[in-house]
């Protein structure tokens, strides 16, 4: 539990990453999203909806201490440039400063999830469901993918099963979502699988397998599609 925490929160006392820690990523992700959620409800009672969302994703970015934004503008750079091997993707990646395709990346995703945020009421519910969710899918491409870096700190990661974690935390998504009793959350959480899938499988036709960066961006791109796909007018 404590190296969960420590590899995807900003939170407790930093821990080597380990293969144990991956069956906690979906229980991580639902204690943050439930903490978010039951933020954004507070928010929501004091402030108008935009201020609201602008608060909780400035929360979120505190709690993960930007861990999982700077893989997404990290593997925007990499993974999106045109006609580079992958040994200079994973350069580029490895390299402190941010790219167009980074920055670029980064507000979009940032201005998507405050403007989702600020046109649905608060739902906790559906944020611990999909914050549950993009850990799960953390946790099963860490298992189930190979590590294009070698040497790197998530290769200790490499190891484990990945089925009881995917059915565990996807199952657990799952229920969250239909708690609430809304298809638009079952919906939602689905559609977050299916964006950390396409940022996988990017990453495997662009680099052979993932990365730690690789992982936050998955996270990053789950959590900001179910939240559009939540924000739909049905």
């Amino acid at each position: 539990m404590q190296a969960a925490l420590a590899f995807l929160t900003a939170l407790g006392r930093p821990a080597p990453p380990t293969a144990r820690a991956l069956p906690w990523f979906p229980v991580v992700g639902a204690a943050l999203g439930l903490v978010l959620g039951a933020g954004w409800w507070l928010a929501a009672q004091v402030w108008p909806p935009l201020v609201a969302a602008a608060l909780v994703v400035a929360a979120d970015l505190a709690l993960t201490g930007l861990l999982h934004l700077d893989g997404l503008a990290d593997s925007a750079d990499g993974l999106l440039a045109h006609a580079l091997d992958p040994a200079r993707r994973l350069e580029i990646m490895a390299e402190p400063a941010i790219g167009a395709f980074g920055a670029g990346v980064t507000v979009v995703a940032l201005l998507l999830r405050t403007a989702a945020l600020a046109v649905m009421p608060p739902a906790p519910l559906l944020m611990t469901a999909l914050w549950s969710l993009s850990r799960t899918a953390m946790a099963v491409a860490a298992c189930a993918l190979p590590y294009a870096r070698p040497g790197g700190l998530a290769s200790s990661f490499l190891g484990a099963t990945a089925t009881p974690v995917a059915l565990g935390g996807g199952g657990l998504a799952l229920a969250l979502a239909a708690f609430g009793g809304e298809l638009a959350a079952v919906l939602a959480v689905v559609a977050a699988a299916g964006g950390a899938v396409a940022t996988f499988s990017l990453s495997l036709r662009r680099l052979g397998g993932f990365t730690g960066d690789v992982l936050g961006a998955a996270g990053i791109v789950a959590e900001t599609t179910g939240l559009l796909v939540a924000a739909v007018r049905w």
